[in-house]
């Protein structure tokens, strides 16, 4: 049911449009960027911020090791340059961990106990790698409409985009035939990188809700 090639092109993808995004944020002004804008996480770093402890909260349950929060709405950096930084980081990591499964790893199951309904959930792996890269691609979704009307511009955001984009060639460049359906792997440093998240992303591990 769970593909580990797609998987790869969504870590490849998640991680570019991380990358675009950080790049249009970093410039804007930080009491812009903490504006109180409507958003469910309300503001542009507070919906950055949400992306990044929730995908620490992932890996966490996934290792084992779970990561510690006390709300959703966690700030774990108020600094765009130190969480820029450590969101490549945990990118390197995601790409990395999916880079060293083996399809049937993506049928294992993980057990963790959820924040939000306090109790114990069991799914397969697959179905949360899936989760993950879904849930990044909600939030920054809000995250570009909340840029938008401050005149900054992002970019290409379609998936269809980023096989071009590895390739060298110009990303504005029409999908056509057989480039429509292709992907590219998603690069990383295996499963040495994720037993050494830690190191990369700074996790706390403690008993963690989701």
């Amino acid at each position: 049911m769970y593909d580990k090639p797609m998987l790869s092109l969504m870590a490849d993808h998640n991680r570019w449009m991380n990358e675009k995004l950080y790049a249009v944020c970093a410039g804007i002004a930080d009491e812009a960027r903490k504006r109180d804008l409507g958003a469910f996480f309300r503001s542009i770093h507070g919906t950055l911020n949400h992306l990044l402890l929730v995908d620490r909260l992932w890996l966490g349950r996934i290792n084992g090791k779970p990561f510690p929060i006390r709300s959703l709405d966690q700030e774990l950096y108020a600094d765009i340059d130190t969480l820029k930084r450590e969101r490549a980081d945990t990118d390197a990591v995601i790409a990395g961990f999916i880079a060293g499964l083996q399809p049937a790893h993506l049928a294992e199951p993980v057990t963790y106990i959820s924040f939000v309904r306090q109790e114990s959930v069991t799914l397969p792996l697959g179905l949360i790698l899936t989760h993950l890269f879904h849930h990044q691609t909600h939030h920054r979704g809000q995250i570009t409409t909340l840029i938008s009307p401050l005149g900054y511009d992002y970019g290409e955001t379609d998936l269809i985009y980023l096989p071009q984009r590895r390739r060298g060639t110009s990303p504005h460049r029409p999908v056509h035939g057989a480039d429509a359906g292709r992907g590219a792997a998603g690069q990383g440093c295996g499963w040495h990188v994720f037993r050494s998240i830690d190191a990369h992303c700074s996790i706390r591990h403690a008993a963690a809700r989701a």
